[in-house]
């Protein structure tokens, strides 16, 4: 099963939901058949590790995302992820723009697909650490549900 988390820079809430949900499939995958990984619609932090709030925040929460890269969306993640995640609306519509009608299937606005509704995940960058702990917190409910889904849909 390969996963992708998608938000705009790669630095804020895909790298939190890529290792929150590698912490809820872990035990219950076999490793060498999952495959999560995180990427933004734009390029501005390829390269960059996640913000030292991001960073901060999973780690104050068992999860270390240090060691992780931005990286830009490529149309090859279109075929090679079985999963894509949008982290709000926008992201969604980026990612639809490049895809083929053979990917539409696979590319969820990630909160939807969770079922928390047709809503966004608030992107932290410009608040406090009080909004990232906040993105936390939906963020470990959200792949909570969103890998109960997929585990039942590996049965």
């Amino acid at each position: 099963m390969n996963i992708l988390m998608v938000c705009l820079g790669n630095i804020c809430r895909s790298p939190l939901a890529e290792g929150l949900m590698r912490s809820k499939l872990e035990a219950q995958i076999d490793s060498a058949s999952l495959y999560i990984d995180s990427a933004g619609t734009g390029g501005w932090h390829a390269g960059e590790a996640p913000d030292r709030r991001s960073i901060a925040v999973a780690i104050q929460n068992g999860i270390d995302i240090s060691s992780q890269k931005a990286r830009k969306l490529v149309k090859e993640d279109l075929d090679k992820f079985d999963y894509i995640f949008a982290m709000d609306q926008s992201n969604f519509n980026d990612i639809l723009s490049m895809a083929e009608p053979e990917h539409f299937g696979k590319i969820h606005l990630f909160l939807e697909y969770a079922g928390m509704g047709k809503k966004d995940v608030p992107d932290p960058w410009y608040g406090n650490a009080g909004d990232f702990e906040s993105v936390f917190l939906l963020l470990s409910e959200a792949c909570e549900q969103a890998a109960a889904k997929l585990l039942i849909g590996r049965k």
